[in-house]
């Protein structure tokens, strides 16, 4: 990290879309921090991240980088392991941008943050005393949210389902290199080793619940962990995945 003293305030924030992207919200820029941070990402786990395609987000920022900080960016994070492809829908100076350093603008990466600013949704009130972990509820659904979709087939290295405006429920396997996304929450009714992004359109009360966990990485409205960041003792067990302040917690289901 760049600097004489330790920083833990992140100069890039990471997040994860409806497909799986990588989304780089730039916090802040400096080219050489961000460089580092993800070249931190990828040596941490470099099946997930390394030459992965992410779209930058400049949204964050006081006002939009020129062409030539933009291109030293792209230069510096691709050095770093990751794949730069395109940029996220801002302003007509972002727009400009994208043409000078030839990427494509893609909208859909900006509505995830700019909720970030909405008012927090109402709780529902627990009624378990029990602080570690909330009590047991439905699980979240968003506004005219579509029945559920099945998927009883095992999901293979590569393979990926997206249940849209819905739940997803997997009567198997989500194997290794495999994705399962959802709008709403996922159920995995077998070993989940590969991805799983609940609340892909920003729904920050989605849930995962698996029955056997090895995840690559769990992703809930854009927050993730991956493996490393998990703690050993819950590898293996049925786990329930929510997210509380911007913060993944993982509690052993009963």
């Amino acid at each position: 990290m760049a600097g004489t003293m330790a920083s833990y305030e992140q100069c890039g924030e990471l997040k994860f879309g409806q497909v799986g992207i990588a989304n780089l919200r730039i916090r802040t820029l400096d080219i050489v921090a961000l460089k580092n941070e993800m070249h931190e990402r990828v040596e941490r786990a470099p099946k997930l991240f390394r030459h992965a395609a992410v779209i930058l987000d400049f949204s964050a920022l006081p006002g939009c980088p020129d062409a030539e900080t933009a291109d030293a960016l792209i230069d510096a994070l691709r050095n770093a392991g990751v794949m730069p492809v395109a940029i996220a829908y801002g302003t007509p100076a972002v727009e400009k941008l994208a043409e000078q350093v030839g990427l494509p603008i893609l909208a859909k990466f900006r509505a995830s943050f700019e909720r970030d600013d909405s008012p927090e949704p109402t709780r529902p009130t627990p009624v378990s005393e029990d602080t570690s972990m909330p009590a047991a509820t439905s699980p979240a659904i968003l506004p005219g949210l579509e029945p559920g979709l099945l998927q009883t087939q095992p999901l293979r290295s590569g393979q990926q389902v997206y249940a849209a405006g819905r739940d997803l429920t997997v009567c198997a396997m989500v194997g290794a290199g495999a994705e399962a996304i959802a709008d709403g929450s996922i159920h995995i009714y077998g070993p989940l080793r590969g991805r799983a992004l609940a609340g892909a359109s920003g729904n920050a009360q989605a849930r995962i619940f698996c029955r056997e966990f090895n995840a690559e990485l769990v992703a809930i409205a854009g927050t993730y962990k991956v493996l490393d960041e998990i703690p050993k003792k819950l590898l293996g067990k049925a786990v329930q995945i929510w997210l509380d302040k911007d913060q993944i917690r993982i509690e052993e289901l009963a």
